[in-house]
């Protein structure tokens, strides 16, 4: 069976709640405890995006988020009265897609999940680039295949990831304010600084020779980003 949203929190009353309220505007949601019922219903069920506890009865949330991340590229959001700054950055880096501290409204946590699923969804990828590749510097984000080229070398990146620099690549040259970025690429008018901080790390990572010094990717201080796209 196929669900929208998949609740992963030991929090018996919240995760049905959640499943109640999400059901009724139509996102089919179902919840599980832990880590083993999580595997459990992924071996029988699908599902286009998790909400995952941090603080699992006796378990990791973060522990899952790295499991799932070695099979599947689906969206997780994180829900943790844990509201660090450290928590939300190793939640990120772990591969998280966002993260959302507790306690928070339904209509939040909704809008959320709803933009995320926007996102993610094929039919909803409007932030690609227009042809079939877009080429900067050396690279070419191949659109048909959805990844990042180096003349014949293909480098991994995350779904969230490529939809972020292949934005950056559609409006390469020109700086693109934050909120726009948050709009755009994930479909809300609000995120935090944090989640786009550790994608736009991750991604100079991967493309920079420098990920302190980047050729590509620039920070526009106090504004946004801007991919430069010098020769080759």
């Amino acid at each position: 069976m196929h669900f929208d949203c998949l609740v992963v929190d030991d929090e018996e009353a919240l995760g049905r709640s959640v499943c109640e309220y999400f059901n009724l505007f139509e996102v089919k949601t179902e919840w599980v405890p832990g880590s083993k019922e999580c595997t459990a219903f992924l071996k029988g069920n699908t599902t286009d995006l998790i909400l995952l506890d941090v603080n699992l009865d006796g378990e990791s949330g973060f522990n899952l988020c790295k499991e799932l991340r070695e099979k599947s590229d689906l969206p997780i959001l994180f829900i943790s009265a844990r509201s660090s700054d450290d928590d939300v950055l190793l939640g990120l880096g772990l591969g998280g897609d966002d993260y959302i501290a507790k306690p928070f409204s339904l209509n939040v946590l909704l809008a959320k999940t709803q933009a995320l699923l926007r996102r993610y969804r094929r039919d909803g990828a409007d932030n690609a680039p227009d042809s079939e590749s877009c080429s900067f510097g050396r690279y070419t984000l191949n659109q048909a295949r959805m990844c990042l080229e180096e003349g014949d070398k293909e480098i991994e990146l995350k779904s969230m990831e490529y939809k972020l620099l292949a934005y950056l690549a559609q409006n390469k040259n020109r700086t693109v304010p934050k909120n726009e970025l948050f709009r755009r690429v994930w479909g809300a008018s609000v995120t935090s600084d944090a989640t786009l901080n550790v994608h736009i790390h991750r991604l100079r990572e991967k493309i920079e020779d420098d990920p302190n010094n980047p050729r590509y990717i620039k920070t526009m201080w106090g504004v946004g980003y801007r991919l430069e796209a010098p020769d080759a």
